[in-house]
């Protein structure tokens, strides 16, 4: 059995399709397939179900793949290893990041990284679900939350802040909440991602953190559907601050409680436990966190 078949086997199944394997390794989707057909038979037991319109892995595909991954990193790894000796680096990047902070500085960070790195190319998904790194393929990923997984290593870069606001027009019409407890006779913009609860909105005191139950009539996914919403004066919304930052400068929404929101998360860069990040991987983190902490204020 081959290392470059396991290989390709591993790339089938991130990628989904033998002409996308194909193309990517510059042969035909004849010898993907006889290469396949070789391992197995190697193996003794079918891999892959393949028809015209769908590939999907047997359950015997599915207990190889994770092995067929730990090899093509291991693959890499050694390539980089030895490219990390010259100026230039190359390869590809396969990331996720959260969709605010993409909008907000990471699409622009990234493909900077690429300007200034030629022979890299980088696969950014915007996605503010926690992606499984191995199992999904991800060499980087961006996240803004609580870290619990200990197979994961994850490097801070800076606290997220969340804040209570709303629109000139709103408090108009409605009056302005004096204390967070004042919430429940307004309408809440709900952010249904809350991990916490979408109704539970956290706050500080001196005698320590607590939450107060808000309701309104509408809640999204999207912390982008409630900034505007927000700003059309449709009620009071609990997202990060740097959503809003531009925002609350130019007085189109209103911080409420600039003392008292008590949500904090960390901003962290996070990568496989068992993987010793590339040289390449090491300098896009940095890039990163230099982009993040040019815009602390944001946060």
């Amino acid at each position: 059995m081959r290392a470059d078949d396991l290989i390709l086997f591993a790339q089938i199944a991130e990628m989904g399709s033998f002409s996308k394997v194909a193309e990517a390794n510059n042969i035909t989707n004849s010898v993907v397939s006889k290469r396949i057909a070789k391992l197995e038979k190697e193996l003794g037991t079918q891999l892959l179900y393949r028809t015209t319109r769908k590939l999907t892995l047997t359950e015997a595909g599915q207990a190889l793949k994770q092995g067929a991954m730990n090899v093509k990193a291991s693959t890499q790894e050694a390539i980089d290893t030895i490219s990390g000796y010259s100026e230039q680096i190359s390869g590809h990047i396969k990331m996720s990041v959260p969709t605010i902070s993409g909008d907000l500085l990471l699409a622009d960070a990234v493909a900077e990284f690429c300007t200034l790195h030629p022979g890299l190319s980088v696969d950014m998904s915007l996605d503010n679900r926690f992606v499984n790194l191995v199992e999904e393929g991800f060499d980087l990923v961006i996240r803004t939350g609580y870290l619990e997984d200990s197979s994961l290593i994850a490097r801070h870069f800076l606290d997220s802040h969340w804040v209570v606001c709303t629109s000139p027009d709103y408090i108009r019409r409605k009056g302005r909440p004096k204390a967070p407890e004042d919430l429940s006779f307004h309408n809440c913009l709900l952010y249904s991602y809350h991990t916490s609860g979408a109704r539970e909105w956290e706050f500080t005191s001196s005698q320590g953190s607590y939450t107060i139950t808000v309701d309104g009539a509408f809640s999204s996914d999207n912390a982008g559907a409630l900034r505007k919403a927000a700003l059309a004066g449709r009620g009071i919304a609990y997202v990060p601050k740097c959503l809003v930052f531009e925002d609350l400068c130019n007085g189109t929404l209103v911080d409420l409680f600039p003392e008292r929101v008590g949500k904090v998360l960390g901003v962290y860069a996070v990568y496989p436990y068992s993987r010793q990040p590339s040289r390449k991987i090491k300098l896009l983190i940095e890039h990163i966190r230099q982009r993040y902490l040019s815009m602390s204020d944001y946060f």
